[in-house]
């Protein structure tokens, strides 16, 4: 005979609820504003993100002794197809007076000419502390308030570049959030046919996205992470996505509770019961595989880690507190119109009744329907478990095939802007007319004993012109950077020659002096990684002990880390995965198998998406970050839906047996799943209306993989082959036994 529990005061069942809501709210009061200051904390400069032992960083801390400030430049192009006239140039010196007049300026060079007597080059040294996309946006009203006929001017350049990448980071704030809203609103309409049921939901995900960004503003404002553009957009997805995942799952049970409890207390009482332990479970795992960017040696991978761990947790606290408040302050009203009504444990088993039922005990009509899809498919499973799982695979393995053709080693700085933008049509105009490494030279630091040899094994090195010794008067003082991620480097006159007579005394810092050097190839392309390559290789016979910057090296070093922290992490996150399964499922045979299936869904995903990037977007590739960046997401995401499944086989199975338990599991979870991987992806999706290559890569590899384990892998592949394995799944537990 059940016990009869005594439940709470009446009161204290309904002040501690509203005491629960009321914190979140104070949270989100807190949190919302932060939204228009986290880019305070924000940094999207690629020369952080190396660590100090990078040869290019090496290069970066010593580049600023021997110009003696801190600048990155921008490159102030001017062409007219039938020739630069004596009228543009007076025009250009005008205007070259009211670049300096900029706040953030430091100087302006003269126009420096073309050889082909068609375009004009002005660097800008823009002052790193100053705001660069407002010294930008003032250079370009320069030129649209002194417009000379038929002269067509860019601002390009580091700065510019750096300063349109980062708009491009606008919409993470704004219609990111709306688009992202606006989907998982839409398809909790769908799932539950109730209109405050999906308020409640996306209250949730609201409070979880508040209060992981205020906490993550803290934590980058006293240094203790590095928070980047794409940061900042995932960790909004993540907040929203988990929460909302979270508090399906946990509706999922109340709602069922609520056919056996009369009260929505005591009903809130028995979910959370059953959902904490699945729920919690999934979000450790997911903390603990993004925690494992903590092991990666770039600042901003390193960064993700927490900022993703602190979106997870928040979401985790938020659909296990602020939800259940907000389900029983308003009870079974909450699914209005389709309210579960109580019929008592003796008559609901956990099915819902046939359509003979009466119409209140049919309040879960979308359940009867999902139900029933997840039984034929049950039923197949039984049938032809092997056949199942084995096409399933071959399938996957089919799709995994596309990995041949991924290209994950970087891509030109140039290709991470996909709108339209003046300092990405500048550096093509530019590479037109001057050598197209010309605005970014490359930096040697050597020792003042090796200059010489140093100097020979620069110039002797093919796709290099112009090498120099910086005496303090060739070129600029202006800073010269990554083209999306600006660095400081020196500016080097496009056509700058070591002048023979009067030879000018190097700049000498300690025992140092520096040598510049000019690209012929565009500086972010693959050609010119491999003059730096070649370069370094050189000088390590040459002049040991020399050190090669600027901003082609700061890439190659970036995507060479990158690579390293592909090989490094992906074994770590694996490890991890597998402890946490070790322990929740009490098996060793079961974890070893979703880890597999979780792979190799991976790797279909990342062939599929290689097919798609190269034939139907014509990507140029991919940085390295974002297969690694994939992997966390959909091994963690992935493991996360087979822990809710094989929680709740593992809990049918001590009742009706593994491969009974396997498609009572299969059916219990089906539609809850389902609408979780759904609304994963399309937030995730939401990532693709930001336009920087990057996070629309990471946009559709989540996306797309979360439904691929969605619909085949936790669908098919997982229940047949665990139906296929049987009772030796749990092994060594005693439920393997029988």
């Amino acid at each position: 005979m059940p016990v009869k529990r005594t439940l709470p005061p009446r009161w204290l069942r309904i002040v501690l609820p509203l005491v629960l809501v009321g914190l979140w709210v104070f949270v989100s009061s807190q949190g919302g504003p932060t939204f228009g200051t986290i880019g305070e904390v924000t940094n999207n400069n690629q020369s952080s993100y190396l660590p100090a032992s990078a040869e290019s960083t090496k290069v970066q801390a010593l580049q600023t002794q021997f110009f003696g400030s801190d600048t990155i430049p921008a490159i102030v192009l001017y062409t007219r197809d039938a020739g630069i006239t004596p009228a543009d140039q007076a025009a250009v010196a005008t205007q070259i007076t009211a670049f300096q007049a900029v706040s953030g300026v430091k100087s302006a060079s003269p126009g420096v000419p073309s050889s082909d007597g068609k375009a004009l080059e002005v660097f800008v040294s823009v002052d790193q502390a100053a705001d660069g996309s407002t010294v930008i946006a003032a250079l370009r009203s320069v030129l649209t308030a002194h417009p000379e006929p038929g002269l067509t001017g860019y601002v390009t350049g580091p700065s510019a570049l750096g300063a349109d990448f980062g708009a491009g980071f606008a919409g993470i704030d704004g219609i990111l959030l709306l688009v992202a809203l606006a989907a998982v609103f839409f398809i909790l309409l769908l799932v539950y046919r109730s209109l405050l049921l999906p308020v409640l939901v996306l209250l949730t995900s609201a409070f979880a996205l508040t209060g992981s960004i205020l906490l993550v503003y803290f934590v980058a404002k006293a240094g203790w992470v590095t928070v980047t553009g794409q940061s900042r957009g995932i960790l909004a997805i993540l907040a929203i996505g988990a929460a909302t995942d979270y508090s399906l799952l946990l509706v999922s049970r109340y709602r069922e509770a609520l056919f056996t409890e009369q009260t929505a207390w005591e009903a809130m009482r028995v979910a959370l019961r059953r959902a904490v332990e699945p729920i919690a479970a999934s979000a450790a795992t997911v903390i603990l595989a993004v925690l494992c960017l903590l092991f990666s040696d770039l600042n901003s991978n390193k960064g993700l880690g927490p900022v993703a761990a602190i979106a997870i947790l928040f979401s985790l606290l938020s659909a296990l507190t602020a939800l259940p408040a907000l389900l029983v302050l308003t009870g079974r009203a909450a699914f209005w119109p389709f309210r579960p009504k109580y019929v008592g444990a003796a008559q609901y088993d956990g099915a819902a009744p046939d359509d003979g039922a009466a119409p209140d005990a049919r309040a879960a009509a979308d359940v009867v329907t999902i139900g029933r899809v997840w039984a034929a498919l049950g039923r197949l499973i039984a049938r032809r478990p092997r056949v199942t799982w084995v096409a399933t695979a071959l399938l996957l393995g089919v799709f995994s095939l596309g990995l041949l053709q991924l290209s994950a080693s970087g891509v030109p700085q140039t290709d991470l802007l996909l709108s339209a933008s003046q300092s990405v049509d500048g550096q093509k105009a530019l590479a037109q007319h001057f050598d197209a490494g010309s605005g970014s030279p490359v930096i040697v630091v050597t020792s003042q004993t090796q200059a010489a040899a140093a100097l020979a094994a620069t110039a002797a090195t093919p796709g290099l012109t112009g090498a120099y010794v910086y005496s303090g008067t060739q070129g600029g003082s202006a800073a010269k950077g990554s083209a999306a991620t600006p660095t400081a480097t020196p500016t080097a006159t496009p056509t700058a020659t070591p002048t023979a007579t009067p030879t000018p005394a190097p700049v000498v810092v300690g025992d140092q002096v520096l040598i510049e050097a000019t690209l012929t190839a565009q500086p972010d392309s693959d050609e010119a990684a491999g003059v730096v390559s070649d370069l370094r290789a050189r000088l390590g016979t040459a002049a040991p002990g020399s050190l090669v910057g600027g901003t082609t090296a700061l890439s190659l070093d970036t995507n060479t880390t990158a690579q390293r922290d592909l090989v490094t992490i992906i074994p770590i996150v694996l490890l991890v995965i597998l402890v946490v399964l070790f322990l929740l499922l009490r098996s060793i045979v079961a974890p070893l198998l979703l880890v597999g299936t979780v792979v190799l869904s991976y790797a279909a995903t990342l062939g599929i998406s290689a097919f798609v990037f190269n034939h139907l977007f014509n990507f140029a590739g991919a940085d390295p970050s974002v297969p690694l960046f994939g992997f966390v997401f959909l091994v963690a995401l992935g493991v996360d839906y087979n822990i809710f499944l094989m929680t709740r086989v593992r809990e049918e199975s001590l009742v009706r047996g593994t491969r009974p338990g396997i498609l009572r599991g299969l059916g219990a979870t089906g539609g809850v799943i389902t609408s979780a991987g759904i609304v994963l992806a399309a937030t995730f999706a939401a990532l693709g209306v930001v336009p920087i290559l990057f996070l629309v890569q990471i946009a559709f590899i989540v996306a797309f993989g979360v439904l691929l384990d969605t619909f085949l892998v936790r669908s098919l592949l997982v229940p047949a082959l665990s139906y296929d394995v049987g009772r030796a799944i749990w092994w060594p537990s005693k439920l393997s036994k029988g």
